[in-house]
């Protein structure tokens, strides 16, 4: 019977895709194009091994082993204490044309190979193998069957000795791989893309795992894998309190403030004090000592450090403090998951109560023509799970007059709380205004207020109830008052 226990992959994200890692003493096909990863996912996979105490073992039969460690180091993966077993081809094989025809060179090559095999895992007993890759034994076979047979025969060697194995395989037209997928344990699929890397798993007996594409990386630093946000499988225990603006006529407005782990839209034209407000509660979060984060995917961090320091918001303070992080986000670098990766980091590590979006425009650009809608109720979803309170910031085009929107991209339906802005023109000037328009958990201020920034921070101002037409934009007095627009 084989031995449930998990084996790491030396991925973590990869990991958490399989519910904790491969499952001992099986076989996994690791397959993909040129490029893909799969080395590196096999040199993480045997690194992660030696670090656990675990005897590793590399079975090349295509790259020499002076290259492959040379790969290794340029992405800091340590291979002190992995074995090699290199049975790539060597220059001399060019030469020998005395032992075999050049072109027919499997029954001469298959044995030797074997015996070599055989040899060195009887010797090294290792707890982990990675082949690379399982293509060439295709050409020391001389049909199909036999190399099937010889497939099986090679996997249940390695697995009658205990070892979990990753193998590699080139996948193509001319060299399909479908009989490997059968043979093995599990299919772990890789491939580069004009949309990025991505990851999937698409067979993994005796164990769940988190179905989906999910994104990949390949750097200095390795393999990593983001996987795709699922809320359903986060969450946590917190006190659904409310939470302070630090303005008292904004909390009025709110009926208190805003609750935890609650979505909200904070929506108007440009200009009009959104990100403002936000970062107002961030400041009431610092003095009770709370951490919060602004993912600002427009606008540079020392030009909101400056512009909010001008009004009176101590942002540079904060971020000495610790108690806020500003992360400007360039769209084009991320994908969404790498992305959802970061905020998870956050929520999780450090314990961030309060998470603004600024803004859903800049957001959109960063999914590369994937659902906008999708991708923000996982995230904001996985957010109010976690307890975070979150902030989405959201730019109208209409400044003034027109249809009134909450939004353009068919989000406003995630928001437990919806607080607008509009311009407003009136006596032939143009003035801000702040509004709710919904909470979920309470009842609120109906009524609209003027909203100034002055050096001091925010001003609101009485409710505007004697202004009716607010929502198109050109206001006009009501009960007596001059009406002049």
């Amino acid at each position: 019977m084989v031995d449930e226990r998990r084996v790491s992959t030396g991925v973590a994200g990869l990991d958490e895709i399989l519910r904790g890692g491969l499952l001992q003493g099986r076989s996994y096909l690791v397959r993909g194009g040129p490029g893909t990863g799969k080395t590196t996912l096999g040199l993480q996979y045997l690194a992660a091994g030696v670090a656990e105490g675990e005897k590793a073992l590399f079975i090349s039969l295509t790259e020499p082993t002076r290259s492959i460690k040379g790969n290794a180091r340029s992405m800091g993966i340590d291979l002190e204490g992995v074995e090699f077993l290199d049975l790539s081809p060597t220059p001399d094989f060019f030469v020998q044309v005395e032992s075999y025809d050049l072109f027919s060179p499997a029954e001469v090559e298959r044995q030797p190979m074997t015996e070599q095999i055989v040899n060195r895992v009887e010797e090294l007993q290792p707890d982990r193998v990675f082949v690379d890759s399982m293509s060439q034994f295709r050409y020391l076979a001389t049909d199909p069957f036999q190399y099937r047979k010889q497939v099986v025969s090679f996997l249940r060697f390695l697995a009658d000795h205990d070892a979990t194995v990753l193998f590699a395989s080139e996948a193509s037209r001319e060299a399909p791989d479908e009989d490997l997928q059968f043979l093995s344990d599990g299919v772990i699929e890789l491939e580069a893309g004009p949309n990025g890397r991505t990851l999937r798993v698409i067979k993994f007996r005796g164990s769940d795992y988190r179905g989906g594409i999910h994104s990949i990386s390949i750097s200095d630093q390795g393999l990593r894998v983001y996987p795709k946000l699922l809320p359903a499988e986060y969450g946590r225990r917190f006190e659904p309190e409310q939470v302070s603006s630090g303005v008292a006529e904004i909390d009025h407005l709110l009926h208190g403030g805003l609750e935890r782990g609650t979505i909200t839209i904070i929506t108007g034209p440009s200009g009009t004090g959104k990100t403002t407000l936000g970062l107002t509660f961030m400041q009431e979060a610092a003095r009770r000592g709370e951490r919060s984060v602004v993912y600002s995917f427009e606008e540079e961090v020392e030009v909101l450090r400056a512009r909010s320091e001008a009004i009176g918001i101590p942002v540079g303070g904060m971020l000495e403090q610790g108690t806020l992080s500003v992360v400007k986000i360039e769209p084009l670098e991320y994908t969404p998951d790498q992305f959802a990766q970061m905020v998870r980091t956050e929520v999780e590590q450090k314990g961030t109560r309060i998470v603004m979006l600024d803004s859903i425009t800049g957001y959109k650009l960063a999914l590369r023509g994937g659902d906008l809608v999708a991708h923000v109720h996982a995230l904001t979803k996985y957010m109010a799970n976690m307890g975070v309170t979150v902030l989405l910031v959201n730019e109208v085009e209409t400044i003034a007059g027109g249809e009134f929107r909450i939004t353009d991209v068919g989000i406003s339906y995630l928001g437990d709380n919806i607080i607008f802005f509009r311009y407003l023109e009136l006596r032939g000037q143009l003035l801000k205004a702040v509004g709710v328009l919904k909470k979920r958990f309470s009842d609120f201020e109906k009524a609209m207020r003027e909203f100034t920034i002055t050096e001091h921070g925010i001003e609101i101002g009485a409710p505007l109830t004697n202004l009716r037409g607010i929502l198109t934009g050109v206001p006009y007095w009501v009960g007596g008052q001059d009406e002049e627009g």
